[in-house]
């Protein structure tokens, strides 16, 4: 199976970065493939599906959302949740059916589904008797 992904962004000490009073952060995502697809699931905690869009365009699947505060008028003493805007960007290094995508946000999880297309799927050859 070997299929090569990577992300586009550099890797941060830290999992949220406060600039401009504006928080971003990046969201961890774990990913894995099987004969007929790669699977992407992140932990979005807080996010709304409203508050999603996701493409996959040359090649390139992104993800760009918003996480809202949790706690309005509240003031933390500790905080480690994210809040604000996040964008992945992972590169597919394998053939995808952009047709039968699909995303769903279940319990603060989100799974993206890329199957592959027919021609990258693993074949067996049927060996005949001679």
């Amino acid at each position: 199976m070997a299929t090569a992904v990577s992300t586009k962004e550099t890797t941060k000490e830290t999992p949220v970065e406060r600039t401009r009073n504006v928080a971003v952060f990046t969201p961890p995502f774990d990913i894995w493939e099987t004969d007929n697809e790669l699977v992407l699931s992140g932990d979005l905690p807080g996010v709304a599906p409203e508050d999603l869009d996701i493409k996959f365009e040359n090649g390139e699947l992104t993800i760009y959302g918003r996480v809202q505060p949790r706690h309005e008028g509240v003031e933390l003493l500790y905080s480690e949740y994210g809040i604000g805007d996040f964008e992945r960007t992972f590169a597919i290094d394998e053939s995808i059916d952009a047709a039968k995508i699909s995303a769903e946000l279940k319990g603060g999880v989100l799974t993206v589904h890329l199957p592959k297309s027919e021609q990258v799927r693993p074949r067996r050859i049927e060996v005949k008797a001679g």
